[in-house]
């Protein structure tokens, strides 16, 4: 992964910018990786705008969330 100071963004955006439309790109400050410049293709093949929550009815809930939701039910029933 090709890497660039904060100082090389700011001074020179056009070849930052090329360089992500090839792949991404590590900003260093103060010599040290401290965040990584991609291409919007690039973060939402990683799921970037995937939202993790996920709403189910009843009948559709999967088995392992059904499972914990019984424990918790258990949970409260022994503290009442």
């Amino acid at each position: 992964m090709r890497a660039f100071t904060t100082v090389e963004l700011l001074r020179d955006l056009p070849s930052v910018t090329a360089a992500v439309a090839r792949g991404p790109v590590t900003i260093t400050r103060h010599r040290k990786p401290r965040y990584v410049l991609m291409a919007m293709e690039d973060y939402a093949r990683l799921g970037g705008n995937a939202d993790p929550r996920r709403a189910y009815e009843t009948a559709t809930l999967p088995d392992d969330l059904r499972a914990e939701l019984a424990t918790i039910a258990e949970l409260d029933a022994d503290g009442a």
